[in-house]
């Protein structure tokens, strides 16, 4: 029986992707639910398409035009926020495709996982925001997380059959984003185009911002504390341009593993869609003699400031991941903009954590109140 599955975030990197995976084996997966944001002529089309059970287009101004374009078809429009939430909750599906970039899509996956639906995890934010909150829900509705991004995916499958409690740590490669080896007085003068030229992986333009500056890895550290259960000090970056090793782990017994391949987004997101399961496709295959020679130096922690605050992040807790993210949700916007500076974004960042009120231990609601806060805060510092 073919997999039911819901892609969020569907005109996206990652969403779009994950389609490709479903063209190339439409024998397993059905697809039950597609939601965008405002990319409505992409949206439109991949409905047309695929006939999805249920569309959900986020932007309510956009609604009228879907459901015009859609009224043909056997499938079910809704539109705003809630419909994300509601059909995670309610819909026919087994497994959520959570790929809405950042803070937006931790709700709809957290009533996915409560209705005890299987996660596939592009959105490394929902653990770095309330990671000790969502992987509760993951155990208490006896349900599985599987990670998307490239370096917990390659985790994951290192750590498929071995023992939790013979692990001694983690090593997350980084490639180093297009400005490795550059110092501050290069990167006060770069702008977005230089920052979205990364040169291992096409992602999207958040993404590609936070890879450039580090923040990517530093969200990615804290992601997979939560993920697999880890100790701040069992977490390592290394910087490995070539983008071939994407992680590896470390037993006690001094042995490491690691998964290496192209840098393909598509590989860790057919994984994730089909596990249990590995199934083929053509996707070009590695070839290490032809690659001949791979690199690896430590993060330059004075330069990429952006790592070494996530770093302190993790180590403090609470709600200040949480303050972390927002704030830099909203500097990469404003850079995207042209608001502010590449440098800028870090000394921004820094402020709005020292400015919003730390919590211990903060409830859900207050995530939410956090990230609201930090939002208006940061933001008035640069208007």
């Amino acid at each position: 029986m073919p997999k039911n599955i819901a892609i969020y975030g569907s005109t996206g990197s990652i969403g779009t992707q994950a389609l490709d995976v479903v063209d190339a084996h439409p024998n397993l997966f059905n697809l039950v639910a597609l939601s965008a944001h405002s990319n409505i002529d992409l949206f439109i089309e991949q409905c047309l398409k695929y006939k999805p059970k249920h569309a959900i287009i986020v932007n309510e101004a956009k609604y009228d035009e879907l459901k015009e374009a859609l009224a043909a078809e056997d499938i079910e429009v809704h539109t705003g926020e809630q419909s994300l939430i509601d059909l995670a909750k309610d819909a026919d599906f087994e497994m959520l495709i959570a790929a809405i970039v950042g803070f937006a899509g931790m709700s709809s996956t957290l009533a996915a996982i409560q209705s005890g639906k299987k996660i596939g995890l592009a959105n490394k934010e929902t653990l770095v925001v309330a990671g000790e909150l969502v992987m509760e829900a993951v155990q208490a509705n006896n349900t599985e997380l599987i990670p998307i991004d490239s370096e917990h995916s390659a985790i994951f499958q290192c750590l498929v059959g071995e023992q939790m409690d013979e692990l001694s740590k983690i090593i997350l490669t980084a490639s180093g984003g297009p400005f490795r080896g550059k110092k501050p007085n290069f990167l006060a003068n770069v702008k977005k185009h230089h920052a979205l030229q990364h040169p291992n992986w096409t992602m999207g333009a958040k993404i590609t911002i936070d890879s450039a500056s580090l923040m990517n890895k530093g969200l990615e550290m804290i992601e997979a504390k939560w993920l697999f259960g880890l100790q701040n000090d069992q977490i390592e970056v290394l910087v490995h341009p070539e983008s071939i090793i994407h992680s590896l782990v470390e037993f006690i017994d001094g042995s490491q593993k690691a998964q290496l391949g192209l840098p393909d987004m598509k590989l860790p997101i057919q994984y994730a869609m089909a596990y249990p399961m590995r199934i083929k496709n053509d996707f070009p295959r590695m070839s290490l003699m032809k690659i001949e020679k791979l690199n690896f130096e430590g993060p330059d922690l004075k330069t990429f400031r952006n790592l070494a605050i996530a770093m302190e992040a993790m180590a403090k807790g609470g709600n200040c991941p949480a303050v972390m993210n927002a704030a830099n949700e909203v500097v990469v916007k404003a850079f995207l903009e042209n608001k502010i500076g590449f440098l800028e974004m870090s000394d921004l960042i820094e402020k709005s954590i020292e400015k919003i009120e730390f919590i211990q231990q903060p409830t859900l609601d207050e995530y939410f109140e956090t990230d609201k806060k930090t939002r208006a805060f940061c933001s008035s510092l640069f208007k």
